[in-house]
């Protein structure tokens, strides 16, 4: 079993015991994730970290997308439950890529593909080089927004 997945199950334990309501349901839904996610397919499978991190990473974007959205239909405490959420998560994340960091490694992935003169036509080059050095540290809109404005 994934240490990522272990700490979460510890820590869900941890918020029961300390009656956190956010945190436990929100560790519950994570845990619910993984499992659906090892599950998924032709055959059930142990995740590892990385798969772990990647499951994080997509329920964080989940919560932040739906925050917004509350947050726009004028329906305020919704939203503030979603970042609350999204908070809870991020504790489990790597820490997040800064966006000159990702510029730098966008730029680095662009020279060593020789991508400079292609334009957009090598986008999908450059983010298969750039996606396994951000997996989990940088939102991939972010990234595609990178690649893009300086590949065009």
């Amino acid at each position: 079993m994934s240490n990522l997945k272990d700490r979460v199950r510890t820590d869900l334990t941890a918020a029961m015991k300390a009656r956190d309501e956010v945190r436990s349901s929100t560790l519950r839904m994570v845990l619910a994730a993984i499992t659906n996610a090892e599950v998924a397919g032709t055959s059930a499978r142990e995740l590892s970290d990385d798969d772990v991190i990647g499951v994080l990473s997509s329920e964080a974007k989940k919560r932040r997308e739906a925050a917004t959205a509350f947050a726009d239909g004028g329906r305020p405490e919704q939203a503030a439950r979603e970042q609350a959420e999204a908070a809870v998560i991020a504790d489990y994340l790597p820490a997040q890529l800064s966006e000159a960091e990702v510029a730098e490694i966008v730029s680095a992935a662009i020279s060593e593909t020789g991508a400079a003169g292609e334009g957009m036509k090598a986008m999908g080059k450059v983010m298969g080089k750039v996606q396994p050095q951000v997996k989990g540290r940088a939102d991939g809109s972010l990234v595609a927004a990178e690649v893009r404005r300086q590949l065009g």
